[in-house]
């Protein structure tokens, strides 16, 4: 069954939240949800996510699953203010406790945070299928920008998290702790072996040179075309490619925020005795 994709493209960080169905009146799948983050001042609002929850409502939706394909480092996610708004049970890749062992000492946490992934509702294996309204969302493992990326495949469409970006723009970066440029490789090729005319949809666009977001592509499209990953380049490539490119990267303007919340599932940290929630910010280690 071909799916039914409704995008929604948060400007300020470049991402991309989906909802996917099988018609109104029918249950869905939220795919990379965004909360608003003001850095300067540390707010956080709901303008991103409550147009989510406006065409689901409109649309008289049932939310079953709040996917995430990683612990994202470039946004906060709103999985738990939508599944207040709509239901429905927040999953991620079974690896997240390798990034929660990772970032808890990174973050100097201690034991009030467990790293068995608990703070989600499920942890998904490689290849595991969930039901919603007729469709099925299999789980598939594509590491290698971070230990714990999952793309999702409904029908004939491919949600591929960071692993790939718009052909003009590439592939994901491969240097936050646990990332692996030569398991990237893999896990793209693994999603290039599905028919040419699979929908990929991507969870960034960045309108390289200017032009408008785009956030759709296609297997054969990538693989004739992707600047970074297509068939005339060679794994070897690839890695010499992706590192030295990463070398020269600077860290996401929001990944120390991001990962701390996100690895936990969207959720704040706990309230201290003024009532105020914060984030630590680790001077000099990434």
């Amino acid at each position: 069954m071909i799916p039914e994709v409704k995008a929604f493209f948060h400007e300020p960080t470049f991402t991309l939240t989906y909802v996917v169905h099988s018609g109104a009146g029918n249950k869905c799948v939220i795919i990379d949800s965004v909360l608003d983050y003001d850095s300067k001042s540390g707010r956080t609002s709901t303008e991103a996510a409550d147009e989510v929850v406006i065409f689901i409502e409109e649309t008289k939706l049932e939310v079953s699953w709040i996917l995430e394909t990683h612990v994202h480092a470039d946004h906060l996610s709103a999985a738990p203010y939508l599944k207040s708004k709509l239901g429905g049970k927040i999953c991620i890749g079974a690896h997240v406790p390798i990034v929660q062992e990772t970032f808890k000492g990174v973050f100097n946490f201690g034991s009030e945070m467990s790293t068995n992934g608990d703070q989600f509702d499920h942890l998904l294996k490689d290849g595991e299928a969930l039901n919603f309204g007729g469709l099925n969302v299999t789980a598939l493992v594509t590491d290698g920008h971070t230990p714990a990326c999952m793309s999702y495949v409904i029908g004939n469409a491919i949600f591929v998290g960071d692993t790939l970006f718009m052909p003009d723009f590439g592939t994901a970066r491969c240097d936050f702790p646990g990332g692996d440029a030569r398991q990237l490789y893999k896990s793209i090729r693994k999603l290039l072996s599905y028919p040419e005319d699979t929908d990929l949809y991507m969870c960034h666009d960045y309108g390289p040179g200017g032009r408008d977001f785009k956030w759709k592509t296609t297997v054969a499209q990538q693989k004739k075309n992707n600047i970074h990953i297509n068939d005339l380049i060679s794994e070897d490539a690839f890695v010499k490619m992706r590192n030295d490119r990463d070398a020269e990267l600077d860290m996401p303007a929001l990944i120390l925020p991001s990962v701390q919340i996100n690895m936990c599932a969207g959720y704040f940290p706990e309230p201290e005795a003024n009532g105020v929630s914060y984030v630590k910010i680790p001077l000099n280690i990434l």
